[in-house]
């Protein structure tokens, strides 16, 4: 684990309407005296900075996804202060590790130092599995729990306290389902993992394929892989066994061993459907060509070259953008909603996630500066998502989101090809 803070560049004056109203002197006073109010230099001066912790994938199978959801939150930090912070104080951020569902040990213990120190808002985890191991310990202490990238369906609504700015499992399922059907098969093996991501996930896309009276060839109910396997030569075995015109691999990091098998047992790899935890650069991992046509669905709006060249000021390594947008504006809504609530505590950010994210309407606003002007000045505000999403709906899940459709070229990486958006 280790803490970042950053430095302002700016500190505003201006008046914080709602953020400092109300508070008067402690002091014994005369019936005749007017308690007088709070300087917004005062209050500011009050006011606790906002602590954010992140517990997002530094180790694990989940570890590709780190650095842009990382960097998706260290962008809307600095972004923040340079602003003059929030309610006049920096916000700080300790970024702890979530590793992935085999290795829980280092997300409870994550979970247990940031709740020691004091922070108001998490960001995290990634696996939906990770988080159904630590978000009790987390809502149960009134700390805001926000998610950039669990999808699953049994997640929504599962606390006041979580939310998520990826969207549920219920719409990239149907994504990923339409997407094979207009690709014209209707016979359908999967590869999925024992894992409740790939399970629920399998779920919806089984529903929509069968809907349509397409079949599912393999990797139905009882037929997923062990995760923590060495050797996938029996799953792939099975599948190619019943025919498959086009297999979906739901999977992590084990993606790199499955997809070999597959090329190597002679099933064409450009049939191949890879989903958020696996679309990835597997240029440095597969021979050349391997994945050439094979495509893939990520939750989330394709970020434009602006956005990525602000991310990549943040971190130059950079391969991909995977959930950086959905990090980033889980930061700010958290920053939006203390500014608006006037204070900078889980449960006053909690009561205002969904007033800043748009869902009694107001003025769409972009960025933290032009959102913190409108709330200054009284107004509602509906905070533009850089991921797309829609308000929060009564679940704490976005009401809408975009799933981006991504193929593969010759090099094995993958380029945007569209959007399609869905709604709950």
């Amino acid at each position: 684990m280790y803490r970042l803070k950053r430095s302002t560049h700016a500190v505003r004056a201006a008046a914080l309407v709602g953020a400092v109203a109300l508070a008067l002197t402690a002091c014994a006073s005369s019936a005749a005296e007017e308690p007088a109010e709070e300087t917004t230099e005062e209050a500011a001066s009050e006011a606790s900075p906002l602590l954010v912790g992140s517990i997002l994938p530094q180790t694990g199978s989940l570890a590709f996804l780190g650095p842009p959801e990382i960097a998706g939150v260290n962008l809307a930090i600095d972004e923040i202060n340079e602003a003059g912070g929030v309610l006049g104080a920096d916000v700080e951020h300790i970024a702890a590790d979530s590793s992935d569902a085999d290795h829980a040990e280092v997300a409870t213990q994550s979970a247990t130092d940031l709740i020691g120190q004091g922070v108001s808002v998490i960001i995290g985890a990634a696996s939906s599995a990770v988080t159904r191991n630590i978000v009790d310990d987390i809502t149960n202490n009134e700390i805001v729990q926000i998610s950039p990238a669990n999808t699953a369906t049994d997640l929504s609504g599962k606390d006041p306290f979580y939310f998520r700015t990826a969207p549920s499992d219920l719409i990239q399922g149907a994504a990923l389902g339409n997407l094979i059907l207009n690709d014209g098969y209707s016979r359908v093996g999967v590869l999925v993992f024992n894992e409740d991501y790939g399970t629920s996930l399998r779920d919806v896309l089984q529903g929509v394929l069968e809907g349509a009276g397409a079949e599912i060839t393999y990797g139905t109910e009882g037929e997923e892989f062990d995760p923590t396997s060495t050797s996938f030569a029996d799953p792939v075995t099975a599948v190619l066994a019943t025919n498959p015109e086009a297999i979906a691999v739901i999977a992590f990091d084990q993606t790199k061993s499955i997809v070999p098998e597959l090329a190597g047992a002679g099933f064409d790899t450009s049939k191949l459907y890879f989903v958020d935890g696996n679309l990835s650069d597997y240029s440095a991992d597969l021979a050349p060509g391997t994945l050439e046509g094979a495509q893939g669905t990520l939750p989330g709006a394709f970020p434009d070259d602006a956005f990525q060249e602000r991310l990549l000021a943040i971190d130059p390594e950079l391969k991909d953008f995977s959930y950086a947008a959905e990090s980033y504006d889980a930061v700010m809504l958290a920053a939006l909603a203390a500014v608006k609530g006037g204070a900078t505590d889980g449960p006053t950010i909690q009561a205002n996630m969904a007033a800043v994210s748009g869902v009694d309407g107001g003025t769409e606003c972009s960025g933290f500066v032009e959102c913190i002007e409108l709330i200054e000045a009284g107004e509602e505000i509906d905070y533009a998502a850089v991921s797309g999403a829609g308000p929060f709906n009564e679940n704490n899940d976005p009401s809408s989101a975009f799933i981006g459709i991504y193929q593969y070229g010759p090099e094995n990486t993958y380029t945007w090809i569209k959007a399609e958006q869905g709604s709950l």
